[in-house]
């Protein structure tokens, strides 16, 4: 295939993925994972969980550094920035178009009931990647020790950053007892950013700029970095800051798109942009020196058995997360009905696309809310 059509292959599926994925990192990774592995088999379900592996390793959103991943493997550097770009702008549009409502207005306008079914259908499209993912990262009993230890620790409320990589370091070890040879060659590459003080758009731009470089986890550990970055330094108020993380919530794709919110409310629209390219950027370079060196890091035997012990470890953390959103999800026997519903359709149909379980979930769910 032409480097053009690829190009507009990959847009045309971030896109898509970008204006559909709610739920949440572990739910944009199950749609990815439905996407461009079981469907256009871009690559193989070992290089997909060897990426989640790489994402979470670095600082950023893992499901946009993962589409990044994914973006890089099929179209080059071109292709990363085309499928990042593509999975981010749904989000920051209809984020922008929330900011001057909320600018305009004082208040955010009433979505939930548009979005009541779309969460337990959700949890359906994650079950079905687990399950995917879960069988190519089960490659011994080892591994589904750490697995099952990661996934307690993580219930237990465990750091997922401090679980990912304690797993990670066991499979190091346990591979390091087997062998032969205990010597251990490991490159732990740090990256600091300090920046100045500055005033207006570049003061914004800046501070997301360093929020993006040193961001671990999911995008919700955000709230956390933007309450002492700009609450606690009187830029913004704490309800402006719990109104942008629901924006980020209800709308698709990256809850990063939190940053454009704050951005508008510091800076107008230029403050939104200077903030949204802010908070990203850093993922693009990360991904774009991480990616090529992910073939060579497998070839290593150390290095591999400690991606192996992070795959698995990224399934439990997913299982986790499914676990805590199935709590809050299913809270009545509807969105139980949608959730039930919604399983069914993904094991039995298995060729059906996840944009019809997300747009099966809202309308089934606005429907029952009448009943």
């Amino acid at each position: 295939m032409k480097e053009e059509n690829k190009l507009k292959e990959i847009a045309k599926v971030f896109f898509k993925l970008g204006s559909i994925a709610f739920g949440g990192p572990a739910a944009h990774i199950a749609m990815m994972e439905d996407e461009v592995v079981k469907k256009r088999k871009w690559m193989s379900q070992q290089d997909f969980l060897d990426m989640i592996g790489a994402t979470n390793i670095i600082p950023g959103p893992n499901s946009t550094e993962m589409t990044m991943h994914c973006g890089h493997e099929r179209g080059g550097v071109k292709g990363m920035f085309v499928a990042g770009i593509c999975f981010i702008f749904p989000a920051v549009f209809i984020t922008l178009i929330f900011s001057w409502l909320y600018q305009q207005y004082g208040q955010l306008p009433e979505v939930e009931p548009f979005i009541y079914g779309i969460k337990p259908a959700v949890i359906a499209i994650i079950i079905a990647a687990i399950y995917r993912l879960g069988k190519k990262s089960l490659k011994n009993i080892t591994l589904g020790v750490l697995g099952t230890l990661t996934l307690i620790a993580c219930l237990l409320g465990v750091n997922e950053i401090i679980a990912l990589f304690s797993c990670g370091l066991a499979g190091l070890l346990i591979h390091a007892l087997r062998s032969t040879n205990k010597t251990l060659s490991l490159v732990s590459p740090l990256l600091l950013l300090q920046v100045a003080s500055t005033t207006g758009v570049a003061k914004v731009f800046l501070t997301f700029l360093k929020v993006g470089a040193i961001l671990y986890g999911s995008g919700y550990v955000l709230f956390a970095y933007l309450d002492k970055e700009l609450v606690e330094t009187g830029l913004l108020a704490r309800q402006e800051l719990i109104d942008a993380i629901a924006v980020g919530q209800f709308t698709p794709g990256p809850i990063l798109s939190t940053a454009t919110f704050v951005g508008y409310q510091l800076g107008g629209f230029w403050g939104s942009i200077a903030a949204t390219i802010g908070i990203f950027l850093p993922s693009f370079i990360f991904v774009m020196i991480l990616n090529p060196l992910i073939p060579r890091i497998r070839k290593s035997k150390t290095i591999s058995a400690f991606i192996d012990a992070v795959n698995i470890a990224a399934v439990a953390l997913i299982v986790a997360v499914t676990f805590q959103m199935a709590q809050e999800s299913l809270s009545d026997w509807r969105t139980t009905t949608i959730a039930t519903l919604s399983i069914l359709a993904v094991f039995i149909f298995k060729k059906m696309n996840s944009a019809f379980i997300v747009v099966g979930g809202a309308l089934l769910g606005y429907l029952l809310t009448f009943i």
